[in-house]
Order: structure tokens, then sequence, then C-alpha cells
């Protein structure tokens, strides 16, 4: 497992534990800082910036999410899925130099993991329409 793939998946536990719990993300990430700092560990920049990033465009995130998740509501997509879906957006639309083919193949993967037997399905598609429109939305755009 890379780096940026463990990054991802502690970005998703601190984003699920801040959704389950009704929490800010920044107060669960504190808190995981935090701890590593007593265990005299430190914690991925990458999980650092990937939970800011997503609790910084997550207005624009989710309303992209509802309105390409063709006959889903936010609220009733899974915890897991829902999250893993706002760390694909965020990646896509506003980290440069990772490709979004590996964003949405990486998302898929974790899915499979831990997630239902119809996630990777449903995250690849809504990944790939994110994809597909990025050249059309101010985000996506080349600065």
């Amino acid at each position: 497992m890379t780096a940026r793939t463990k990054a991802r998946k502690r970005a998703l536990d601190v984003l699920y534990a801040a959704d389950v719990r009704g929490v800010q993300s920044s107060e669960v990430l504190a808190e995981l800082v935090a701890e590593r700092l007593a265990a005299r560990d430190s914690i991925n920049p990458y999980t650092v910036e990937l939970v800011e990033g997503v609790n910084a465009h997550q207005e624009r995130i989710d309303e992209l999410l509802i309105t390409h998740a063709q006959g889903w509501a936010l609220d009733r997509m899974p915890v897991v899925d829902r999250n893993l879906l706002r760390i694909g957006v965020f990646e896509i639309l506003w980290q440069r130099e990772v490709p979004d083919a590996v964003v949405a193949s990486e998302a898929v993967e974790l899915s499979t993991q831990i997630s239902t037997d119809d996630s990777p399905k449903f995250i690849n598609g809504l990944l790939g329409r994110i994809i597909e429109i990025k050249p059309m939305l101010p985000e996506g755009r080349p600065e």
C-alpha cells in the first residue's frame, strides 16, 4: 500500500468519524494529530491536506454529488461511500498532481475493501461523471 493510499484511508477514517459523530472533521483531525503526538508518531501530511481540502470545499463537493448521483440523496448514501466520494471529488477538482484515473481507482479499491457490494460500481460511475464534466466546471479548468 502506497503512502498516498494510506493517507486516503486515514482521511476516510477521519471524515467517517466526523460524519457519524456529527462534528466537524477538523475536530476529529485535531484529536488524531494529538494522539499521534502523544505516541511520538506523525501523521501523513497528505491526510491533513485531504481532510482540510474536503472541509474547505464540502459545500461545493456535496452540491456536485447531489446533482450527479442520479436517484440518490446524499443522506441516503452509505457513510463510507459519501466520504470516499468527497475525497475523490476533492482530489479530481483541486489536486492537480494526482491523475484522475488514479483517484477513481483508489476510491473504487477502498470501497471494495470496506463498503457494500454495490459501492464500487456506484463510486466508479459517479467519479467517472465528475471526471467527464470536469472541463466544464470552474474548479476543473487549468489555472
